[in-house]
């Protein structure tokens, strides 16, 4: 078998897709279209997972896909393909162009503007390959569980995962717009279980990184993994109660992905979001500062361009607590009235800046409360605000973890939650396209007994 990416595309074969990507424009404009948009993505992964020390799964994969959107005046319409044969391209082209042709008109539709695409940009060194043999990546595996299963309390294992993957994507549009992007991802994870029948706790912990060398050792895996399963022995439950809350760097993350989703392009011009014209308005406490950098180097979320090629840039959403920016393609800026932020596609690292506290310190600033580790369900309403999902973490006292609890559910809605962040720790979880610390809020209901 194969090892995961390395030597994923010589420039010869990168410049074969390239070719593709202008062939199939030119086909398009052939076939009438006023405009035309189409992206080619070539990748190749290995995955291993290891169970109680026996091989699970094996997976080495290959993938390739082109996708196409045509449009005719204001007449849009899409096709994609998971085969790169001419015949295969071929059907794509009259599948895109006959919807284009019966689609409603809107007169939103179209290419981002052409003087907004990135003519040229930097290298962000998103492409570290990864030489992994799959007896290798078992190995990493095996080692990484027998390192937690040393542990006696440790007494079962939902196993260790090895994978590494890497990619090629192609976007070109009518506007002469060719931009081309090389990137790789690699992750070890360990789940781990301990104590059995109703006292059974189970808990994990992974690493991920552009480049191999900035995961963390298979050691630190499995001794996190492992202090994150034993501490959860002896869960109990609350009462039901109203408490200030902390939620760990690692869950935080999904209050702010809540927030994007409330200041996205399709929510506002469908008029279902709560922070529907909130710009330039107060939505956090005046030192919240959270803002874009597509451009790190390495990053989980880097990108030079958008999904539209759209050059993208550092900027604030967030300012002295004020909204600055929606998160806008093209089309949601047209029918908004606005213009695009190079959103198409989603955000690009994310930063909630953090004050100078450790997680410690704000676990003393909270005295008592709620430490939130693990979060389940989804229950929020973008529409309104509502909050309300299935937690678990640690009862605080005096600034100091009592006791861990489990099946509770906290609520609130956000509008009060992103008001009453008090502070946020450094500890940042660097794991995510959304990187911030541990977060404090003065007060949510808990739900339990």
């Amino acid at each position: 078998m194969k090892n995961a990416n390395s030597n994923l595309l010589t420039p010869a074969d990168q410049k074969k897709w390239q070719a593709l990507a202008q062939d199939v424009l030119q086909q398009a404009k052939n076939q009438g279209a006023t405009a035309a948009a189409v992206s080619v993505d070539i990748g190749t992964g290995l995955s291993a997972s290891v169970r109680m020390g026996e091989v699970d799964t094996v997976a080495f994969n290959r993938d390739k896909g082109l996708s196409l959107t045509v449009y005719m005046g204001h007449r849009r319409g899409s096709a994609s393909t998971s085969d790169l044969e001419a015949k295969a391209i071929e059907d794509v082209l009259l599948a895109a162009c006959g919807i284009a042709n019966i689609s409603a008109e809107d007169k939103c539709f179209g290419l981002a503007e052409a003087d907004l695409m990135a003519r040229d940009y930097a290298d962000l060194e998103l492409y570290h390959p990864w030489d992994l043999a799959p007896e290798n990546a078992i190995k990493l595996a095996r080692e990484c569980e027998a390192i937690a299963l040393t542990e006696p309390q440790i007494n079962n294992s939902e196993g260790a995962h090895v994978s590494s993957y890497g990619g090629f994507h192609v976007y070109a549009n009518t506007h002469g717009f060719v931009g081309e992007r090389m990137s790789s991802r690699h992750n070890i994870d360990l789940i781990l279980l301990t104590g059995k029948g109703d006292q059974m706790q189970r808990d994990y912990y992974y690493t991920t990184a552009r480049d191999r060398a900035d995961l963390e050792s298979i050691n630190q895996v499995a001794a996190k993994a492992t202090e994150r399963t034993l501490a959860r022995v002896g869960a109990r439950r609350l009462s039901t109660r109203k408490a200030a809350v902390i939620y760990a760097a690692d869950v935080a993350k999904s209050l702010f992905s809540h927030f994007l989703s409330a200041i996205s392009g399709g929510n506002l011009y469908r008029r279902s979001s709560f922070l529907l014209d909130h710009l330039n308005k107060q939505i956090f406490p005046e030192f919240m500062h959270i803002h874009e950098q597509p451009h790190l180097l390495k990053g989980l979320a880097s990108a030079a361009f958008d999904a539209e090629g759209v050059k993208t840039q550092a900027k604030d959403f967030i300012k002295a607590g004020c909204l600055c920016s929606y998160a806008l393609g093209s089309y949601s800026a047209r029918r908004l009235g606005l213009q695009t932020t190079a959103n198409a596609g989603g955000v690009y690292n994310l930063m909630v800046e953090p004050k100078d506290m450790t997680r410690a310190a704000l676990l003393k600033k909270m005295n008592t409360g709620l430490l939130v580790t693990e979060l389940i369900g989804q229950g929020i309403d973008i529409v309104n605000g509502d909050y309300s999902r299935g937690a678990a973490g640690f009862w605080v006292e005096n600034g100091e973890i009592q006791y861990p609890v489990h099946e509770i559910t906290i609520a609130g809605n956000l509008r009060d939650i992103f008001m009453g962040i008090q502070a946020i720790a450094n500890d940042i979880d660097t794991r995510s396209s959304i990187q911030t610390g541990s977060v404090l809020i003065d007060t949510m209901m808990i739900a339990g007994e």
